[in-house]
């Protein structure tokens, strides 16, 4: 492919390869600047000095030229990585994280991108220099990478099984039957349940963790010295989230490794590192020890990573945010660097303002779900629906199946119950979180309730009426009063069409306004009200941030002006940060015109911030449902408390605890070096 690194390996490489330089360019689109950091922070001395690092980086440079001018992506970075050690590399996206990736696997596109300055050794050898025959023996060998996206580098016509078994021949001298063996034994290893069967699965045949183990058992099968992990958890479940999380520490305690973990996360960075990087605008901003880092955070930026993430203990009303710890003033000079100014976080001032009290249902409906109103109201403020009030969504045994047919003449055989009669009611002004992992029928819930899919049984009302018997005229009217937010931002919205045209064309279709005149001005005035402005109007959806993205597809949702709108998980695959600004905003608005949601999400720290009721879904059913902070306090099925064990702790006492399990785990030998 033209503008790509040429490689002559088989097809399944070939995409690994081409999704790492295609994700290279992502940053790009940010302005560049270098930071003038407040702090000097040295990265401490790890364990076993006398040994050289697997991986040295000093003073790396990367840099993208385009039309519109140059920009630097890793602007003088410094890293060092010794075996059997896990630093993580902290910051939102565009701050160069996978850019300095990418630049030691040497995957960077030809075109645009430059290596502008300084070093990268991996095992004593500099690579920026290496002749690129040489560096495709390394690459796969000597260090590995666990892409984001499994789906995408997966390659979908090719079976898992021969897919890892190409690496395997590429790299080794070994015999078909003997990669199959080796196989076998990597996907054992990586805990892929059935691995002879799953040898023979094609990627859409397997779970997005299933399908991140295989990229684990791809990139550990030449037994690599250094593993690179690009956010290989950001779009997981909590649970298959902690397996992965798990099996990494696992694997590189037992073969040594030295692990660059890459995340947006601080809470999974506290589970799995032993030092930490903390990158803003191309430049490291800060390094320390994981305990330090969360001890005693020096930079500005890393307080705000720290603090915006939704904590299952925490009582804020509203997430605190990046911008609340710090001020980025650009330079006069487009090359020159931008000025930090830190700024003085106060929770009080912040919660001054904030919507956090909880909205339960009657009394005698929460006397029915098994709680004691004295238990709800000591685990929150809130306040209760008045008696016989009645809700504004009413879901009563609601049933979705799915027919499997099998045979040469296609018989029904069975069902696929995605969901498995299912009850709750949303009250007006109420958010009603819906929890589970994936496959447990959260979106096929919400689009049922909305008719997006058809229902096998049961009922779902609207103020008192059912949805079922609504057609024509009526069912436009109702599909303007619920509406919808969907998970992925960039594929919900026509990339051919503008800003101004996805939010106006609902308008039209409903005739809310009298002339395009008209819409255009309330197109401007709803992009003010979700944080962008008026000049946002005319670019188009590949112009935008995530964050951004997500902010129009909620501002398109309001062209209607709905009173229920389904959050579905709207903001799993954005940074922390982003998360906490998107968060904040559905809050607000809730607040502002009396909004109702279905919040679906798989991260139950998220949902507890938004919810006041909060409903646990497994496997087609709920298996717990009340008030939000009483199911985080005293949590009764196994399964919730299976979720909540499963999400990232990042107290100091967990951190010393894996730090001293480490330690004790080591040998004498390595102990005494």
């Amino acid at each position: 492919m033209p503008g790509l690194t040429s490689h002559p390996a088989p097809s399944s490489l070939s995409k690994i390869a081409f999704v790492a330089a295609f994700k290279a360019a992502a940053p790009t689109r940010s302005r560049s600047a270098t930071v003038s950091s407040t702090v000097s922070s040295t990265q401490p001395p790890p364990a076993g000095e006398d040994e050289p690092p697997i991986l040295e980086i000093s003073g790396l440079k990367t840099y993208f030229h385009g039309e519109s001018g140059t920009t630097k992506a890793v602007d003088d970075v410094s890293l060092t990585i010794r075996r059997g050690e896990t630093l993580g590399l902290v910051g939102e996206s565009g701050s160069g994280k996978s850019v300095t990736s990418l630049t030691v696997m040497r995957l960077l596109p030809e075109r645009g991108a430059k290596i502008a300055g300084g070093s990268v050794s991996l095992l004593g050898r500099d690579i920026v220099t290496l002749p690129e025959p040489q560096m495709q023996s390394l690459r796969g060998s000597d260090v590995s990478m666990i892409f984001q996206e499994p789906g995408t580098s997966l390659n979908p016509v090719y079976k898992a099984g021969w897919q890892v078994q190409e690496a395997i021949r590429l790299h080794n001298d070994v015999s078909k039957e003997e990669a199959l063996k080796r196989t076998i034994e990597l996907f054992h290893e990586v805990g892929i349940p059935e691995p002879e069967r799953r040898l023979n699965s094609y990627p859409h045949e397997m779970s997005g963790g299933q399908k991140q183990r295989v990229m684990i058992a791809m990139a550990l099968s030449c037994n690599p010295k250094l593993l690179i992990a690009d956010e290989p958890t950001t779009a997981l479940d909590v649970t298959i989230q902690a397996q992965i999380l798990d099996l990494i520490r696992k694997l590189r305690d037992e073969r040594g490794m030295a692990v660059l973990f890459i995340t947006h996360d601080l809470g999974v960075i506290a589970e799995i590192a032993d030092h930490v990087a903390v990158m803003f605008r191309g430049k490291i901003v800060e390094t320390g020890s994981v305990e330090q880092i969360f001890s005693s955070p020096q930079h500005p930026y890393t307080k705000g990573l720290l603090a915006c993430r939704p904590r299952l203990d925490g009582k804020l009303g509203r997430l605190p945010t990046v911008a609340d710890f710090m001020r980025v003033e650009p330079s006069s000079d487009p090359d020159g660097p931008v000025r930090i100014t830190e700024r003085t976080y106060s929770p009080e001032e912040h919660e001054s303002s904030a919507p956090t009290k909880r909205l339960w249902p009657p009394e005698s409906a929460v006397r029915d779900l098994g709680y004691e109103i004295s238990q709800v109201t000591t685990d929150g403020p809130g306040s209760f629906v008045p008696e016989n009030t009645a809700p504004l969504v009413r879901v009563e045994g609601l049933k979705v199946y799915y027919p499997v047919y099998s045979g040469i003449l296609r018989r029904r055989t069975g069902d696929v119950r995605a969901v498995d009669d299912i009850s709750f009611d949303i009250f007006a002004g109420q958010t009603l979180g819906l929890v589970g992992e994936s496959g447990c029928g959260k979106t096929t819930t919400g689009r049922a309730i909305l008719r997006l899919i058809d229902k096998t049984d049961g009922n779902v009302s609207y103020r008192g009426g059912s949805t079922e018997l609504v057609s024509g005229a009526d069912l436009r009217t109702l599909r303007r009063k619920m509406q919808i937010v969907f998970q992925d931002p960039y594929a919900s919205l026509n990339p051919r069409m503008s800003v101004e045209a996805c939010l106006v064309e609902p308008m039209a279709v409903h005739d809310l306004c009298p002339n395009a005149k008209d819409r255009r001005d309330r197109a401007a005035a709803l992009l003010e009200e979700v944080g962008l402005g008026a000049e946002h109007l005319q670019r188009y959806p590949h112009e935008f941030s995530g964050g951004q993205r997500q902010r129009i597809c909620i501002a398109r949702a309001l062209a209607v002006e709905p009173e229920f709108i389904v959050c579905d998980e709207s903001v799993s695959a954005l940074d922390v940060s982003v998360q906490a600004q998107v968060l904040n905003l559905l809050k607000d608005l809730q607040q502002k015109r009396g909004l109702t949601y279905l919040f679906i999400s798989h991260d139950l720290s998220v949902v507890k911030f938004m919810s006041d009721m909060m409903a646990v879904m497994n496997q087609g059913k709920i298996v717990e449902y009340g008030p939000s902070d009483t199911v985080y306090a005293r949590p009764k099925d196994e399964y919730t408390k299976r979720l909540i064990s499963a999400i990232p702790d990042d107290s100091l006492e967990n951190i010393r605890r894996r730090q001293r399990e480490r330690l004790e785990a080591k040998s004498p030998e390595q102990k005494a070096g």
